[in-house]
């Protein structure tokens, strides 16, 4: 009773404090999703200027994840944030993070290139054993010794983003709980989402800045945007240490963890279909992200601006960032706004902006600014799933309808879009409206998924539960980008056979994949996720979980 007294007026009762709070983690997973996909939107180039085919890009894209999946880090990190509380692992995150990421950048530096390092990495590490045996080895005889390097650091940064993932869910839970907390989650997954647009951008504009192609730099942006995430895990700390000295609440630390936690979470049959949903979804997305802006080069047809040209200067670049920027802002705001007129004035706005940039992404003809477009639908939709799910429920209907979503617009990229190759806006157009709906089948995720996890488990061992969904999550994420790169490499042979007799440049090759098995393959996975979806409904009627009922009653 006495705890209930003192979280009167506290903090956590505070809108203004926690949504400050929610804020602060949200900007630090911004900042690490730009990190994540920073060398995606440039594939292209790392293979021109690195040597990186899609075997080597899809290795390094799925070494992100090979340590909380094959050492079991996740679920390590999930008994620290158990053990240690949101505050002590939100620091430790930000500093692996960051850790992994000054490798990452070393690794694609010219200044590696020719180094001693590049010659050990070129002779080592082309055979790791038992791993190989088993065909899940992080690297290959062959791979580029900067794409190893880099992997080692990009595996490194992965342990801290999502250590950081399932901190900033358990925050999220502790600021939000028995409130807004699906609009909370739906919220920072929409403003972490921007992170995707933003490194789509920027990247390849750091990369070819100064007139002359360096990857690095762009590694380098996204290594200095993690120092201010880490400054944002740093304000976070103190004041979560203030609520818990109002609440007179312990850190978790204070209540041990059990292994014995584990198999209670396990035993849990809604637990199994949630986790399988979510990496079903993370799966069909995530990988996807990292090879969308190569398909969409090898789908549509660009023309090559001339030097000089205002559609591709930076100060266009900035201009789309700004009008990408408005569009989220306007969308978002119109979530809270109580008045008709103003709702639907910023609606309009943002509607508007909306065709600005398209426009500019047609004029700079450019797929990176095209996929760019893939969260903002997202952002003004989010915090509406989430309303709904915190007032009326329906969170495993909306997962159904997401995996339908999820099916068709990966056929639609699979079947429709390369049947308008030469048709610029025809294509473009297409691929406009089918990324703004896959974002917005994603949204339903962080909408519905996530705020249904406190429902199924103990709030004692929510860390833990949040850690084994991550880990399952990260088999498929880790699996997933390696599928594609070898299928992609198997289903274009002749682009194989060209690149070894030299008919064909690296940088021609880039360009000219055929991207149509790839995208079955995730379809496929939007097809499992229907019938889980379908499942859990099923599950939620007869264990009476209550993923249909509201959060707030």
């Amino acid at each position: 009773m006495t705890t209930n007294n003192n979280a009167t007026g506290t903090l956590r009762d505070s809108a203004a404090a926690r949504w400050t709070a929610l804020l602060l983690l949200a900007m630090a997973m911004f900042f690490a999703y730009i990190f994540m996909d920073i060398l995606s939107p440039i594939k292209d180039l790392m293979e021109s200027t690195r040597g990186w085919d899609s075997t080597a890009f899809g290795t390094y894209a799925g070494s992100e994840t090979f340590l909380n999946v094959f050492i079991f880090f996740l679920i390590i990190a999930g008994i620290i944030l158990d053990k240690m509380g949101v505050r002590f692992t939100a620091i430790l995150s930000g500093l692996v993070m960051l850790t992994g990421a000054c490798i990452n950048w070393y690794a694609v530096t010219e200044s590696f290139m020719g180094s001693s390092l590049e010659t050990w990495f070129s002779n080592h590490l082309n055979y790791i054993p038992l791993f190989d045996e088993l065909g899940v080895s992080p690297f290959y005889a062959g791979m580029p010794a900067s794409a190893k390097l880099a992997s080692i650091g990009f595996m490194i940064f992965g342990c801290g983003a999502e250590m950081a993932g399932i901190t900033v869910s358990r925050g999220i839970v502790k600021w939000f709980k028995g409130k807004e907390v699906a609009l909370a989650m739906g919220s920072e997954m929409a403003l972490a989402r921007l992170g995707v647009a933003t490194c789509m951008i920027f990247s390849p504009v750091f990369a070819r800045l100064f007139g002359r192609v360096d990857v690095s730099r762009s590694a380098a942006f996204g290594l200095i945007l993690l120092m201010i995430a880490l400054i944002m895990f740093v304000v976070y700390f103190f004041m979560d240490k203030k609520l818990d000295a109002q609440t007179g609440e312990a850190e978790e630390k204070d209540d041990p963890f059990r292994i014995s936690d584990i198999g209670q979470i396990l035993r849990s049959q809604g637990f199994w279909v949630v986790a399988l949903l979510c990496v079903l979804y993370y799966s069909a997305i995530f990988p996807f992200q990292k090879y969308a802006v190569n398909m969409l080069q090898c789908n549509l047809t660009f023309t090559q601006l001339a030097e000089g040209d205002f559609w591709a200067s930076n100060s266009v670049t900035l201009i789309q960032y700004f009008v990408m920027i408005t569009i989220a802002a306007t969308a978002f705001i119109s979530n809270f706004s109580k008045k008709a007129s103003l709702k639907y004035g910023l609606l309009l706005v943002s509607f508007v902006f909306l065709i600005c940039y398209c426009y500019i992404a047609y004029k700079r003809q450019s797929a990176e600014a095209i996929f760019a477009v893939f969260p903002l639908l997202a952002v003004g939709i989010t915090p509406i799933l989430g309303k709904y799910v915190d007032h009326k429920g329906k969170a495993a209907s909306m997962l159904v309808l997401g995996s339908v979503l999820l099916i068709v617009c990966h056929l639609t990229f699979a079947f429709l879009l390369p049947q308008l190759k030469g048709n610029e806006i025809g294509g473009v157009s297409l691929a406009f409206v089918t990324i703004l709906i896959l974002g917005a089948s994603f949204s339903l995720v962080p909408a519905s998924l996530w705020p249904s996890v406190p429902k199924l488990v103990d709030s004692k061992i929510i860390g833990s539960a949040y850690a084994l969904i991550f880990w399952i999550q990260n088999i498929g994420l880790w699996l997933f980008p390696l599928l594609i790169g070898k299928i992609l490499k198997a289903s274009n042979p002749d682009i194989v056979q060209s690149l070894e007799a030299g008919t064909m440049s690296p940088a021609e090759a880039a360009t000219s994949y055929n991207y149509t098995n790839p995208l079955l393959m995730l379809a496929m996975l939007g097809l499992v996720a229907l019938l889980l979806g379908l499942y859990l409904r099923v599950v939620d009627r007869k264990k009476g979980y209550g993923l249909e009922e509201p959060n707030i009653k």
